[in-house]
């Protein structure tokens, strides 16, 4: 992220704040994979994003199905939406998108960060992916730049690259309401892992003090909640200023030597996630299976002893 879209970062929450014209936000939680999908939308031109939607897929049978966005599409329809957006905050290593089968249903051009083309290159060698793979984005409608603006109806928005957990991390400020993926969790448990292929935490600690520079009244939506020990129910909404006065891992007063080795130290205790191997072929294509073989079947693919 440069300076420059910081302070328009800065100066949009700020208006948006004054003005009184916010998004409105609904969130669809999926506890399977404590996924938060947002559906965000302007109240006034009812032109709406969908934010990191999820595909149930279980593991043991290798199926899919489609109850979860099936019922973001039904919130659509009955709110009299029209998606423009289908936005991935990064390639998920927690749950397959959905994104092509909203898309199908609701519209919507499907996007993610440039960056994706780093993720693409990274995984298709852990996959050995035939050449025929594309590593352009190019299976995404659209790949935000840093800084890139955009709108949503008549609210303004702005992408904002935030690496660090991948190389591809996207935040996106719209309105007043700001969308982190995994970047950060509720104050209560902290920050993002940093030890995928790709993954930096210095460059998190940088992209994280990047986001809490934004006014301390910003909404900050979240894209997963572990519920913290201690705590009853799942969250999945705080704001710049509660992480910066009590996020147990980066608040004010922790420097980027002291996170960096809180995080790496904490990064080598972590089991990989459950669904990472099939979630990463499907997220680096938008969602979409591999192509099907001869039987028309499409295979995911399972590395022995490589990651």
């Amino acid at each position: 992220m440069t300076d420059t879209a910081l302070a328009a970062a800065v100066a949009q929450a700020d208006a948006a704040r004054a003005s009184g014209r916010i998004p409105a936000v609904k969130t669809f939680f999926d506890e399977a994979t404590f996924t938060a999908t947002h559906v965000v939308h302007d109240p006034v031109t009812k032109r709406a994003a969908v934010i990191d939607p999820v595909l149930d897929f279980d593991q043991p049978s290798g199926r899919t199905t489609t109850a979860s966005a099936e019922a973001v599409a039904a919130y659509v329809r009955d709110q009299g939406l029209t998606v423009d957006w289908l936005i991935e905050t990064h390639a998920h290593a927690d749950h397959l998108s959905s994104a092509p089968y909203l898309q199908v249903e609701l519209g919507g051009r499907t996007a993610i960060g440039g960056a994706i083309r780093t993720v693409q290159e990274t995984f298709a060698k852990v996959f050995n992916e035939p050449a025929s793979f594309a590593r352009d984005g190019s299976q995404f409608g659209h790949l935000f730049a840093d800084g890139e603006t955009f709108a949503i109806g008549d609210l303004p928005a702005i992408a904002l690259h935030v690496p660090g957990h991948t190389p591809a991390c996207m935040a996106y400020l719209i309105g007043d309401a700001l969308f982190v993926g995994d970047t950060l969790f509720m104050p209560d448990f902290g920050t993002a892992r940093c030890d995928f292929p790709g993954g930096d935490a210095r460059a998190l600690y940088r992209s994280i003090r990047r986001l809490l520079a934004l006014p301390g009244e910003t909404r900050m939506f979240l894209c997963h909640d572990y519920k913290a020990e201690g705590r009853g129910e799942y969250v999945w909404e705080t704001t710049v200023a509660a992480q910066r006065a009590g996020n147990i891992h980066v608040r004010d007063g922790v420097g980027e030597d002291e996170f960096v080795a809180m995080r790496e130290a904490r990064d080598k205790t972590l089991d990989m996630p459950r669904l990472i191997l099939p979630s990463v072929q499907v997220n680096i294509r938008a969602g979409m299976f591999p192509e099907p073989e001869e039987n028309g079947v499409s295979y995911l693919k399972l590395p022995l002893n490589l990651l």
